[in-house]
């Protein structure tokens, strides 16, 4: 089936099988590994993309649903060579050890801002519970979502 998507602002058609999911289009198809096959369940949130500005797990999307739909993976954040600034508060703070889960975690981090989830270590801690790390880097990971919310107030 065909389908049009908008991925990192530029556009892109291709004829996928209707079983295809969006991350799998997207790592295995078009060469845009950032995002990871976690768990492939949506349990680990590794896989997360935005969609339209709303993240998403990507693992459970199939890619059909998104015709005409614009994604943003972890690629498309960045600003050429100018990290997206809650890149550089990861790189800062240290926000990932293995970093596996930093691209969905960065993606995460970046929706939860901009739905006003970010007042206090709490809600940010609750709003990112469903991306896991299991290298346990959260407290740092908390402290770059903070300090990407204060430098760009």
């Amino acid at each position: 089936m065909p389908v049009r998507l908008k991925i990192n602002g530029k556009d892109i058609s291709a004829d996928v099988d209707t079983r295809t999911t969006l991350l799998d289009l997207l790592r295995e198809r078009l060469q845009l590994t950032g995002s990871k096959k976690g768990c492939d369940h949506g349990q680990c949130g590794a896989c997360t993309v935005l969609v339209n500005g709303r993240r998403i797990n990507s693992c459970l999307s199939l890619a059909v649903v998104h015709d005409g739909e614009e994604i943003t993976t972890i690629e498309g954040l960045a600003n050429g060579e100018q990290l997206h600034p809650m890149q550089a508060a990861f790189v800062e703070h240290d926000g990932f050890q293995c970093g596996y889960c930093t691209p969905g975690q960065i993606c995460s981090a970046v929706a939860c801002v901009k739905e006003g989830h970010a007042k206090s270590d709490d809600e940010i801690r609750e709003w990112m519970s469903g991306n896991l790390c299991r290298c346990g880097a959260y407290p740092n990971i908390v402290d770059a979502i903070k300090d990407a919310v204060a430098k760009n107030a």
